[in-house]
């Protein structure tokens, strides 16, 4: 019976490519009859280990290969033009050599030959040739292309040169039949090659999808990668539908006439014999001490922790715990993990790094606690061990780090020093297509307008796990849509193929993983930007024995660091940080408050209402705060509060319910109790507890029944020995058993790790004891925290007011480089001015600590370096408030500064051209520092200007804001604020935060208010305009889209510096910043607008009359000014420009000019 193998087959893996899953690739495989097939993935080879798996798994033999890039000349060459084009070489594996090799080749295209595409040259390939099988490749390979240019001797050199390489019998010219006019005359010269040259022959399909009906799928994602439409003449694309996973049969009729071609498929595959070896350890070896080894040096750093920790006389239960926890480790093999990574903790905090308090589940070890990886107390808080490490259940141990945010990369480069940067690497991860965002990026390649795949995009719920088959289960909207409309039919049957693919690869934000040999030598590698990463995912990583890290960068460790270090700074006081009382009453008092912002997790909306609720009064109920704060466990909310503020109501189904679940007041919160109920119950082991936790958060609904009988029963081997006693054994009628299953079935896929929480809520309150005691500090550090987010600085600065702490704008001479406390006092730092770089805040620092504070304007521009500060700088310095100290204008400054900069300079080049001798010259410049400059006669600038100024200059109001007048009617009537629209996107400080409910909604009908700052105006294609707002109030700017119809009706009111109420809904797009559709928008609380009614008459004096307008532009602010002229009874409302500020100052000045009777202040 002929057989046949593709061995030329591309996977999702070949980026936006390849269209072939690899389950269905593989249950397609067998389902054809085939034994074997190989994946080769253009230059990468991210998907091996799953297609291996996967393979295995089906009965199927995998073959492992890449389609590799040859460089044109060396790989080292990188010139444009020349270099930019690239041959294809298919590779395979024979056996764990070859797989290694392969592996090297690989890794070398990414890291010493990319561009454009990862490329290798003769060289590498002549230096891992062994154990690998060439093939020509398709079209794109060298002696196809050599043939197409009519150079066959050219074609038959470089066969000869592979077939040295590869040697005889290891490399095969490859025959295509796909449809293609080149292919066929390539074709005819290949065999005829092979006749003269004695190489043999091969026939693949370079196959890119499954089925033939597949090819428009493959040629969208082409679309998707070039960004063309399918409409655009010159795409990229195949010439044919043929590039599938064709029958033996069908390969067969293609190439009757060289059967030989076929059969060497299978003489290939017979001789490729690849086995990944998985759960093996690479783990690096951990130098210890001469004097002993790994685990008795391990052992005593334990035991020292110990006594560190609980003193000398530390109890029996504990010294047990530790000693049963370093049995598990040692028989695991993880002995030097745990060494490592005490390691390199201790460097960052011999070096002032901040780390926190422990991450995950390594938080229920003592292990990790007495040394020092984490920092909390797990029988304090009663957390499991075996939630971390469970012996009957072998995984890596997951011990992830937080580092200050600033100073993480210190870390991971003391580990490279340490292990060498051959063993250390940084992780891919990859991004794939979600249910919305393959909407929109089909509907992108087929052209479909806008406004049709944006609601077709909106109408799949925008939550977690989210797929296309679910959406049109459960919005019957769209299902309508799908099954009445041809065009949107075919929209989601194609995002539908193509959902879930992964799209671009990047580098993780945290994992690192460490090495015992040189990486490369176990799995491949490529450069992503500036860092060597891997080209397998944490999970195969893990799979595959190597030792896989999480160092996360915490943005509010460093927030800590900073106002501990401002504390030390201001009142000599050294703060430790891991040594704060946890049961202070005032600390949860402020908590309880809702005073949360800025206050790690507790910060959001939601969740300062529910502490307002919750009252919390010891970091468990914090803890417990941030595990129910979730979607799922919300709905134990109400149940944990009633039974908190009314303990002694609270029921148990079973008195030993009692001490496992009072901490959580009878409610169940947390895996862990979870695997205590199971165990003090039903006489489960610890072990097997963890993994009745697992099967219950999968909802496995045949293993839970089992499971049940089990908990109830008990298990009793074949023997009649009793390995689990049961819940009816230990005294638990069978009624109540069976009800406590089921409600820990109801919640055990929401339970949180209480390890993970427990470390958060040690955070969180580290950063609100910092806000309670030393509350400037503590925001200042905030502050910093967000220097490139107007948005949060905007946030933070509001904080602050409503704390009663004064942010003052930089000061040439009170101001350093980032926020600090002056005089109990926030004050900008100089970096936080647009246009004023590092190298001109360091000159101004470092000349001001050498010589004093700047005594004025011409002090400064005397003393300051021409090279790191120009006249753009300075003006920037001028427009912010930065010399406002000096008791000049600003306007006055702005006049004068360009030509005091170039008489100083003048000044200068004289002297460098010896005009003055350098002993004149110190007497003439101490003398023009205490000259005087000629300052203008001109007012200041409006309050108005000077504040555009601060706001172009800091990217936010300080001295004042243009909505401050309206601010309790925006608080009465808006819904939420910039703020609120921008938390939906949380700063990924550390690659994972834990997982908070979202309280605003795609479509959610929202009002917002402010200052419009800015209006575009875009023609829709059915020529229509349309307008984007920039909307600007107290925290920031928002983005609002106006569609025609809402234009057409409200265009007068959208006018820039307008200040306004706009009712709408919220659009949430995958990777754009959310935005409001505008619905309606009308002034603020119309009926609460006031004006200004000035009498007049033809007798009203000129100069006065001018002089009246001046003091409006001096008063300048949002209230309109009207003239009533008695003599015609008319109104004139003054311009914009002329519009004031209302205050006491004014109408009295007013009054006295024009006489009481003659202003009026009235509302509209």
């Amino acid at each position: 019976m002929p057989d046949f193998v593709h061995l030329h087959v591309h996977t999702e893996y070949s980026l936006l490519d390849g269209a072939n899953r690899i389950k269905d690739l593989i249950r397609h495989t067998a389902e054809l009859g085939m034994k074997s097939i190989a994946i080769t993935d253009h230059g990468v080879m991210y998907g091996v280990v799953d297609f291996y798996k996967e393979a295995v798994k089906n009965g199927i033999k995998p073959i492992i290969g890449c389609e590799i890039y040859t460089a044109k000349r060396t790989r080292f060459d990188k010139e444009a033009n020349l270099d930019s084009e690239q041959g294809h070489l298919v590779l395979l594996a024979r056996d764990m050599t070859g797989y290694k090799n392969l592996m090297k080749i690989v890794s070398i295209g990414f890291t010493e030959g990319f561009y454009y595409r990862p490329r290798v040259d003769i060289e590498v390939l002549e230096k891992y040739s062994e154990g690998i099988t060439a093939l020509s490749a398709c079209l794109s390979g060298d002696i196809s292309k050599a043939i197409m240019r009519n150079d066959i001797d050219k074609a038959k050199k470089i066969a000869l040169k592979y077939n040295s390489i590869f040697g005889q019998g290891n490399f095969f010219l490859e025959l295509q039949s796909n449809g293609i006019e080149e292919q066929n005359l390539v074709n005819q010269q290949l065999i005829k090659m092979s006749k003269e040259l004695s190489l043999p022959l091969i026939a693949t399909n370079d196959a890119h999808y499954l089925r033939r009906e597949d090819a428009r799928a493959q040629e969208i994602l082409l679309c998707i990668q070039t960004g063309k439409t399918m409409d655009d003449e010159d795409r990229m694309s195949f010439s044919a539908d043929e590039f599938y996973i064709k029958s033996i049969d069908e390969m067969y009729r293609l190439f009757k006439n060289v059967p030989e071609a076929l059969e060497n498929t299978v003489k290939v595959a017979e001789s490729c014999n690849v086995e990944l070896e998985f759960g093996k350890l690479h783990l690096p070896s951990y130098s210890v001490p001469d004097t002993t080894n790994p685990y008795d040096y391990l052992e005593s750093l334990c035991f020292e922790g110990l006594e560190r920790l609980y003193g000398d006389a530390s109890d029996q239960e504990k010294r047990y715990r530790l000693s049963y926890e370093l049995s598990v480790i040692k028989q695991m093999g993880y002995v030097d993990y745990f060494l490592v990574v005490w390691d390199f903790i201790k460097y960052a905090k011999d070096n002032g790094i901040m780390v926190g308090p422990g991450r995950g589940s390594a938080a229920g070890s003592l292990v990790a606690y007495t040394l020092g990886i984490t920092n909390i107390d797990p029988i304090k808080y009663n957390l499991l061990f075996e939630r971390f490490l469970n012996p009957e259940r072998i995984s890596m141990p997951d011990i992830d780090i937080d580092f200050c945010f600033e100073r993480r990369q210190e870390v991971i480069d003391y580990v490279v020093r340490k292990y060498g940067k051959d063993r250390v690497a940084q992780i891919i991860t990859f991004g794939t297509m979600a249910a919305r965002a393959a909407i929109r990026d089909v509907g992108r390649a087929l052209n479909v307008p806008y406004g049709d795949v944006d609601i077709v995009a909106k109408m799949i719920p925008f939550q977690p796990g989210m797929n296309i088959e679910k959406a049109l289960e459960l919005n019957p909207e769209l299902k309508k849509r799908y099954n009445e409309d041809d065009r949107t039919r075919e929209l989601i049957e194609m995002a539908r193929l193509l959902e879930g693919m992964p799209r671009h690869a990047s580098t993780h934000a945290a994992g690192v993983v460490i090495s015992k040999d040189p990486i490369d030598e176990c799995v491949p590698l490529q450069r992503n930007e500036d860092s060597i990463t891997t080209q397998f995912t944490m999970g195969t990583l893990e799979e595959l024995g190597l030792l896989k890290m999480d160092f996360l960068g915490l943005r509010t460790l460093t927030v800590i660091r900073d106002a501990v270090e401002l504390v030390y700074k201001n009142y000599g006081r050294k703060i430790n940080i891991d040594k704060l009382d946890m049961d202070d009453k005032a600390v949860f008092k402020m908590i309880s408050e809702g005073k949360t912002s800025g206050v790690f997790q507790l910060e959001s909306g939601g969740m300062t209402q529910f502490m307002k609720e919750l009252q919390p009064s010891s970091l468990e109920d914090i803890i417990a705060g941030i595990s129910l704060y979730r979607p799922g466990p919300m709905d134990q909310i109400p149940r944990y509060l009633k039974n908190k503020n009314n303990p002694d109501e609270v029921k148990y189904d079973h008195p030993k319910l009692k001490h496992i679940m009072d901490v959580t007041y009878g409610c169940m919160v947390y895996q862990e109790q979870v695997m205590q109920i199971v165990r003090d119950l039903a006489g489960y082991s610890m072990g097997r507890s963890d993994l009745v936790r697992r099967a219950m958060s999968k909802k496995k609904i045949s293993v839970m029944e089992q499971e049940r009988q089990n908990f109830i029963h008990g298990i009793v081997d074949a023997k009649g020995d009793i390995e689990v006693s049961g819940a009816v054994r230990n005294g638990v009628d069978e009624a109540t058993a069976n009800k406590i299953f089921d409600e820990m079935m109801d919640f055990a896929s929401y339970a949180f790790n209480k390890s993970h929480a427990a470390a958060y809520a040690v955070v969180a309150y580290q950063t609100a004891w910092l806000k309670y005691y030393y509350p400037v500090e503590f925001m200042a550090a905030s502050l910093n925290s967000f220097l490139g987010s107007s948005e949060k600085v905007s946030q933070y600065v509001s904080e602050c007011k409503a704390m009663n702490i004064e942010v003052l704008p930089p000061d040439i001479n009170e101001s350093n480089v980032k926020f600090t406390v002056v005089n109990g006092k926030v004050r900008f730092g100089l970096a936080a001015v647009k246009n004023v770089g590092g190298g001109a805040v360091g000159s101004i620092i470092i000349e001001r600590e050498k010589s004093g504070s700047f005594k004025d304007f011409r002090d400064f521009c005397e003393r300051i370096d021409g090279k790191d500060i120009n006249k753009r700088c300075i003006e920037s310095l001028i427009k912010s408030g930065a010399f406002d100290s000096f008791g000049v204008y600003r306007s006055k400054l702005l006049a004068v500064f360009e030509k005091q900069l170039d008489t100083i300079a003048q000044t200068r080049k004289k002297n460098m051209e010896g005009q003055l001798s350098i002993f004149e010259f110190g007497s003439v410049n101490k003398e023009r520092v205490k000259a005087y400059i000629e300052y203008p006669d001109i007012k200041e600038y409006p309050q108005k200007i000077l504040l555009a100024m601060e706001k172009e200059m800091l990217g936010l109001y300080i001295s004042g804001h243009p909505l401050l007048e309206f601010e309790n009617e925006l608080k009465s009537q808006v819904t939420i604020y910039s703020s609120d629209l921008y938390s939906i996107q949380s700063e990924n400080e550390a690659g994972e935060m834990l997982e908070m409910h979202k309280n605003l909604t795609d479509g959610m009908n929202v009002t917002v208010g402010g200052i419009i700052t800015s209006r575009k105006n875009k023609s829709t294609k059915s020529n229509n305009m349309m307008a984007f707002l920039g909307l600007e109030d107290f925290f920031g700017t928002m983005e609002v889209i106006v569609f025609p119809k809402i234009l057409q009706k409200y265009a007068s009111q959208m006018v820039e510096e307008n200040i306004v109420l706009i009712k709408g809904r919220i659009s949430l797009k995958e990777e754009e910043q959310p935005k409001i559709i505008c619905e309606d928008i009308s002034p603020i609380n119309k009926k609460k607008l006031k004006k200004v009614y000035i009498r007049t008459n033809k007798n009203m004096d000129k100069t006065n009359y001018e002089s009246i307008l001046s003091m409006f532009r001096y008063f300048n602010g949002m209230t309109p000014v009207c003239f009533y002229d008695e003599d015609d009874k008319s109104v004139k409302v003054l311009g914009r420009e002329y519009w004031v500020s209302l205050n006491d100052c004014l109408l009295d000045e007013l009054k006295i000019r024009l006489g009481e009777d003659n202003v009026r202040i009235a509302g509209e």
